[in-house]
């Protein structure tokens, strides 16, 4: 090849790699151009903070987009698809991110797939220069605690209006028939019932009042139960005598709980009692108490009416009476389910009901064991009582001697 033809080749070589390398440079700068700037991260330490907050916590850029969220807020349903999903909560953080001022405020918001509505406290700040903090704090437990305090003061007041003021009308009454001894006696016998009954609901509310403040025994003894039943029994025997109603019981030897004897006496009075005041004359209420997988029952069985299933769940709320004008004959006043359910709780157990609805009831307080009644088995070489094995939910037969 001549050397002129040569330095011809070489030259177009040259001028078409420096025409690539030119192009490759422009390209790479107009990527650079159009490629947009990298999100900034969000500020050092935010994740493991949001990681331990029991509140709700997500991280939002301006647009309103999910940079980070902690768990509660995706469990709680927060956030969908890197999005807000409560319309009110969007509002807030648009507000913010236009104005840069924070922001508090207390809602009614819809869980998805929950019926119940749930009140929070949210409160959206600026984080950084191009973020946003929202906190989620869930309020609903304190707001159902005060809708109950506001019910419950507010069946309080109901409940000592009715005694006060039958009181107030049969002294009226006294004071018109003054001159008849017979009007003055049976007025004043009335008076004398509904001041009973004021004592007994005073005497009551004081009492729920009191579990609800010491949620833990400071303490706790040993109780033996076969004690505790005993107490019970006799606090109802001429109660139960004035009715015809037979006090049976078939309580296992060697049953001991730790807690409070007072409170216990007074759930299974409570029990027995109600036993007592819904069952019809000449009929029987059983007591039974047993071992069995570790819990000790008392149960406590009666003939009355029975309980229709829909009102199971309600008669262990305050006030709730099944039958309003029976318990209003019968002087409840409709905390002593409400008591029995707290002295169980404060105890570490609960307590049950059992009925067909239509005959007979049967409600079981089931109390965790103490280690003695283990202890005292074995010495006695046995590892549960065996008088009463069986699974049923009734206790003994209503057939043994009175005790």
């Amino acid at each position: 090849m001549e050397p002129t033809t040569a330095a011809i080749l070489g030259g177009a070589a040259g001028l078409l790699i420096a025409f690539l390398v030119w192009a490759a440079i422009t390209m790479s700068d107009r990527e650079r151009a159009v490629a947009p700037e990298p999100e900034p991260e969000v500020p050092r330490g935010v994740g493991d903070v949001l990681a331990v907050l029991r509140s709700s916590g997500v991280v939002l850029d301006h647009d309103g987009r999910v940079v980070t969220s902690s768990p509660a807020a995706v469990t709680y349903g927060l956030v969908r698809h890197g999005r807000l999903v409560h319309p009110a909560i969007q509002t807030m953080v648009e507000q913010v991110a236009r104005d840069g001022v924070i922001r508090e405020q207390d809602l009614d918001i819809d869980r998805p797939g929950m019926t119940t509505t749930s009140y929070v406290a949210a409160r959206v700040a600026p984080l950084g220069v191009r973020h946003l903090l929202l906190l989620v704090d869930d309020q609903s437990q304190g707001r159902r605690v005060e809708e109950t305090r506001r019910d419950f003061v507010a069946n309080v007041s109901h409940e000592l209006k009715t005694p006060v003021g039958g009181i107030s009308l049969l002294a009226e009454a006294v004071m018109d028939a003054k001159d008849d001894p017979e009007a003055v006696d049976r007025f004043a016998r009335r008076m004398q019932g509904e001041a009973t009954r004021l004592s007994s609901l005073i005497r009551e509310i004081v009492e729920l009042s009191r579990l609800q403040g010491t949620p833990v025994l400071q303490d706790p003894a040993l109780v033996d139960v076969e004690d505790v039943v005993a107490l019970a029994l006799e606090h109802l025997r001429l109660e139960a005598g004035a009715k015809d109603i037979t006090l049976t019981d078939k309580v296992a030897e060697e049953l001991y709980v730790r807690g409070d004897q007072d409170m216990l006496v007074t759930a299974v009075r409570n029990l027995v009692g109600n036993a007592i005041s819904y069952s019809d004359p000449g009929t029987a209420v059983g007591v039974g108490a047993r071992l069995h997988d570790g819990t000790i029952e008392i149960a406590v069985t009666d003939q009355g009416p029975g309980i229709p299933e829909p009102e199971q769940t309600r008669i262990f709320e305050r006030f709730y009476r099944m039958d309003a004008a029976r318990s209003r004959a019968t002087g409840g006043t409709g905390l002593g389910l409400s008591i029995v359910k707290h002295i169980c709780a404060n105890h570490g157990g609960d307590v049950r009901v059992w009925s067909d609805g239509a005959h007979g009831s049967t409600f079981t307080i089931r109390l965790p064991m103490a280690p003695e009644t283990l202890e005292a088995l074995e010495a006695a070489g046995s590892s549960e009582p065996t008088s009463d094995s069986h699974t049923d939910p009734t206790p003994p037969p209503l057939t043994k001697e009175p005790r």
